[in-house]
Order: structure tokens, then sequence, then C-alpha cells
């Protein structure tokens, strides 16, 4: 494994991390709060969050190739089931061979998978803006290192900024303009389509 991959799964585990650190604060009463995520509420967000962690370990053992394996998952425990799929996507990273993989990520494209590094790289850039995305609704602090922003905002700038954000389901609404933005948290959520000054209405 090079170094350059092991740095890229260690800034996802972070990333992965910091979520769960924001998910385990989420209290009964805040499910029901709006989100940065258009007309999700936080409840439903935590269930896309918690479907995808699943998803992409599937995708890390081979399989995840169709859609059903990537569907948002509701539990009457939201917090306890997306901390145990978080646990799940980790371990699946971490296993022996898998940065010769290749990602199955239906979602994105049918057939042809992605190469770990770069499937990985989507998994990260997803966690820290979902981690955003959970600490604004919630008002919480968003703590994550400069580097692993840094890190997220190279992979942000990648994203093609096309018609296919305008899709039903799309990742990411159309990017917005960046320029003088206050730092690189701000800038990767405006080129991902997101308002960082949004709050709760």
């Amino acid at each position: 494994m090079s170094d350059r991959f092991q740095t890229l799964l260690d800034h996802d585990r972070a990333a992965v991390l910091a979520t769960v650190d924001l998910v385990e604060i989420v209290q009964p009463d805040d499910l029901d709060r709006p989100t940065p995520c258009g007309p999700w509420t936080l409840a439903e967000l935590i269930a896309h969050m918690t479907g995808q962690q699943l998803g992409f370990a599937a995708a890390a053992a081979g399989a995840g190739t169709e859609l059903a394996e990537w569907v948002p998952v509701r539990s009457v425990e939201p917090v306890q089931g997306y901390r145990q799929s978080c646990t799940e996507v980790l371990t699946a990273f971490a296993a022996a061979g898998v940065a010769e993989r290749d990602f199955a990520l239906p979602e994105i494209r049918d057939g042809r998978g992605f190469p770990a590094p770069q499937a990985i790289s989507f998994h990260l850039l997803d966690n820290v803006v979902h981690a955003w995305d959970v600490a604004a609704s919630l008002g919480a602090d968003l703590r994550l290192s400069a580097e692993l922003i840094e890190s997220a905002l190279r992979i942000a700038q990648q994203v093609p900024d096309g018609p296919e954000r305008l899709v039903p389901g799309a990742a990411f609404a159309p990017g917005l303009a960046a320029d003088g933005a206050d730092g690189p948290l701000p800038t990767m959520l405006l080129l991902l389509g997101r308002q960082p000054n949004w709050q709760p209405s």
C-alpha cells in the first residue's frame, strides 16, 4: 500500500469519525430539524448517510452493484444504526488488498467500477460535506483538521459541474460562485452548491 493511499484512508477515517461524533449528539427531538440537503430532515439525512456507508462497505468487499444496496436505512435507533454502518465501512476499507479493487458505484454509473483511490476520495468528500450538514442542522461545531478540509477541497474541485447536478437525486446542487470565499471550507461548500451561511429556518 502506498503512502498516498494510506493518507487517503487516514483522511477518510477522520471524516467518518467526525460524522459519528456529530450524529451521536442527536436527540430524538432533533430528528425533524431541517438540513442543508434540500427537503431532507435530519432523520432522512442520517438514513441516507447510513445507506451510503453500507453501500461503500459492500463495494469495498466486491459487492454493491445493485442500487438496492445503497438505499437509505431508517432505523428505530438511528444513532446506533449509523454508528454500526460506520464501523462496517471503516473495517471494509482497512481490509487487505482493498487498494487494488474496483468499487461498484451504481448511483454514479452502471457497469464499470471505479479504482479504490477514486472511490474512497468520493467517500471522503461525501463525509466531510455531510459532517457539515449535520453540524449546521444542529448548530454544532464542525471539528475537522485544516489538512482534511484541504484534501476535501481538492476532490471537490474535480467534481463535474454540469447538467447531471440538476437530475433528481444528484449528489450535489449546481455550484455557486466561490470567488472571494472565506477559506477552504466555504469554497468547498460553494463549489458543491451549499450555502456556507445556511441556518435552519
